[in-house]
């Protein structure tokens, strides 16, 4: 029996580290959690906010994923689209389409989808 979701992975291109450290630590304020030993030699890197676990692994050839996408809840949706907006990314709305929720998605700096909730 599921118990909980442990993490999503979502695949970012060789190298491609330091853009997520910009976008999922600087500019999202998630947290970088230090990878094991024996999974650090791979590439990529871990964030997580909240209950929120986030694993960016290197995937070679790279194809970034423009529907599946993880959805993060989040507190202040507003001031969200605002500082992604300001750093460049597209922020498209998709309220009403859920009753009770408010969302919008964009594109990490590899093109993954990306979707931010706020009940």
């Amino acid at each position: 029996m599921i118990l909980a979701l442990d993490h999503v992975q979502v695949a970012i291109p060789a190298g491609g580290e330091n853009a997520a450290r910009e976008f999922y630590g600087s500019l999202l304020g998630m947290a970088e959690v230090v990878k094991p030993a024996a999974l650090a030699v791979r590439g990529g890197c871990w964030f997580s906010s909240g209950s929120a676990v986030l694993h960016l692994g290197v995937e070679e050839p790279f194809a970034p994923a423009r529907k599946a996408h993880p959805a993060f809840l989040v507190a202040e949706l507003d001031a969200l689209a605002d500082s992604l907006a300001s750093a460049g990314y597209d922020c498209v709305r998709a309220d009403g389409e859920i009753p009770g929720v408010r969302r919008f998605h964009t594109f990490d700096p590899f093109g993954n989808r990306i979707e931010f909730q706020q009940a």
